[in-house]
């Protein structure tokens, strides 16, 4: 029996702190788990194929309305062919997290993943579907939740069903820290990623099938938590695994479909290859308040050369340059605070911002001070406010339950703020399917009681529009209510640019009225920045 300790009790394994549990964490129910569905491999998707296409179509149409822009980028070719890839990256935003990399690899992915996400109700019914696997962490052993025996059967079953899916050539994403969290630096790498990976190395060695890769990824949110925010999703270079450091015993035993642990030092091998890159593709600062001053830094010096910082993704990769003139690039986890004054300074006016709702693109040209808001916007605003109240009867009939909903969810959820926009996803994703095929209904229903005024208003009867027969009418009436689907999803997306607008129009209003004392004291800190910049310039 594992030894069990109290959620009241500290509990430090390997110099950690392990993390308390969320009563979803802590319902395992062992029947479940040991019933999940095994991922197959002789179709070009590891689960059911239909409701696999049906999720990831669904999902692309939500991240749309949940995101405000979304790009990606690639250091090399991610080829749907050859060997499969395992894809590590920092874990801070619960499940947009592997999301983000389903819906940008061009591989198709078997999924692993905290052994709550196959059953729970309706989100178990769907990650059936789609064959992931149950995972259970250190966490839920060492507090009880259940044996030693138990926790090795589930996850040496997982993890081998995974990498044999990597050797297929499927990809696959694991995430090093084992639990997703509200740092902004990487927290302590646990192993399961590389003990996957290098049994499907040890699969494919002995099946004479490609050699898979470990692929770093970069897993960038402006504000994680808030609804229509920015996403930029960077995959690395991949890194070679060493194929000659993989023993005969590991290769004969997974061949045979048993699981053996891959040999500790090559794991840790392996782990600290990753280590060496992935702190890079993250924030990776001591702390959110001195991530918002390096990210403001990076727009006073774009601003001084005239490179205005036009995308979330542009601004990524300036701050990653701010911040490694300031320190030696360096994997060490937590990383040290970086020191001097100007990131002092800038740390200082960056919380000036954020307590107005304000970040570095709200800078003027010259960096000196606050920008004025374009009074040429108003036109566009004006016209989507209009198409948005066009759309508001759609909008409110069928998103209302999934906006409350999400939004309850979110803010009451024990999870941590990295849960929110997960739940957030969920309320929009599984209220669609269940929701707006009544709401459909309804409005197919009101437009049968109310025709002769919908008759006036469109200026023909819209029931006979293919024609007067009984069957004729019965497809007119199919087409409506299926043409009321798309409709529902513009809808949500004018509800989307009307939400842009407030924000920005919000943002404005504040730094148009920003009061006296910050504004100076903003005013000072930027004059100070832009001085100390132009001196390591000249020097």
């Amino acid at each position: 029996m594992a030894t069990i300790v109290t959620e009241e009790e500290e509990l430090v394994h390997n110099g950690e702190t392990l993390p308390i549990l969320s009563s979803s964490a802590k319902n395992m129910r062992m029947d479940k788990l040991l019933a999940t569905p095994l991922p197959t491999y002789d179709s070009t998707i590891p689960g059911s194929y239909f409701w696999t296409k049906v999720a990831f179509w669904m999902c692309r149409r939500v991240a749309a309305i949940q995101f405000r822009t979304t790009s990606s980028t690639r250091e090399a070719p991610l080829e749907k062919g050859g060997g499969g890839s395992m894809c590590c990256a920092w874990h801070t935003n619960g499940l947009m997290d592997p999301l983000g990399v389903f819906l940008h690899h061009p591989k198709e992915f078997v999924v692993g993943g905290r052994h709550d996400l196959v059953t729970r109700p309706l989100l178990g019914w769907w990650t059936r579907k789609l064959a992931v696997q149950p995972v259970v962490r250190k966490a839920e052993l060492l507090r009880g939740g259940c044996t030693e025996d138990e926790a090795q059967h589930i996850n040496g079953r997982s993890l081998l069903a995974l990498a044999s899916g990597i050797t297929h050539g499927f990809g696959c994403v694991l995430f090093p820290e084992g639990t997703s969290h509200d740092n902004s630096h990487m927290i302590r790498f646990r192993t399961g990623p590389f003990r996957t990976v290098l049994a499907a190395a040890a699969l494919a060695k002995a099946n004479d099938l490609p050699m898979p890769t470990l692929l770093p990824v970069g897993l960038h949110y402006r504000r994680r938590e808030y609804f229509r925010t920015d996403k930029y999703i960077e995959f690395g270079e991949p890194l070679a695994l060493p194929e000659e450091s993989i023993p005969d015993e590991l290769v004969e035993a997974v061949s045979k479909g048993s699981w053996v642990e891959p040999p500790a030092e090559i794991v840790f091998a392996v782990r600290d290859k990753l280590q060496e890159k992935l702190p890079a593709f993250t924030a990776h600062t001591d702390s959110w308040e001195e991530h918002r001053g390096v990210h403001l830094l990076a727009h006073v010096e774009a601003r001084m050369n005239n490179t205005p910082l036009a995308t979330w993704q542009d601004e990524v990769h300036a701050a990653r340059v701010v911040k490694n003139k300031m320190r030696t690039p360096s994997n060490a986890l937590p990383p040290l605070p970086l020191e001097g004054v100007r990131i002092a300074d800038a740390t200082v006016a960056a919380e000036i911002l954020e307590n107005q709702g304000l970040d570095g693109r709200d800078l003027n040209s010259a960096g000196n001070g606050l920008r004025r808001a374009n009074p040429l916007h108003i036109v566009p605003v004006f016209l989507r406010t209009l198409l948005f109240l066009t759309f508001l009867p759609f909008s409110v009939t069928s998103l209302g339950f999934q906006v409350a909903l999400g939004r309850l969810l979110g803010d009451s959820t024990d999870e941590g703020q990295d849960a929110r926009t997960s739940y957030q996803f969920l309320a929009a994703f599984f209220g669609s399917l269940l929701v707006w095929p009544l709401i459909a209904a309804l409005w197919l229903g009101a437009a049968f009681m109310f025709h002769e005024s919908l008759t006036s208003l469109v200026g023909f009867d819209w029931r006979i529009a293919l024609g007067e027969s009984g069957m004729l009418r019965f497809v007119a009436a199919s087409l409506a209510y299926l043409a009321l689907f798309p409709v529902f999803w513009f809808s949500g997306k004018t509800f989307s640019w009307t939400w842009d607008d407030y924000v920005d129009s919000r943002k404005a209003w504040r730094r148009r009225w920003m009061k006296g004392d910050d504004r100076q004291n903003l005013t000072r800190l930027l004059k100070n920045l832009l001085e100390a910049n132009e001196t390591v310039t000249n020097s």
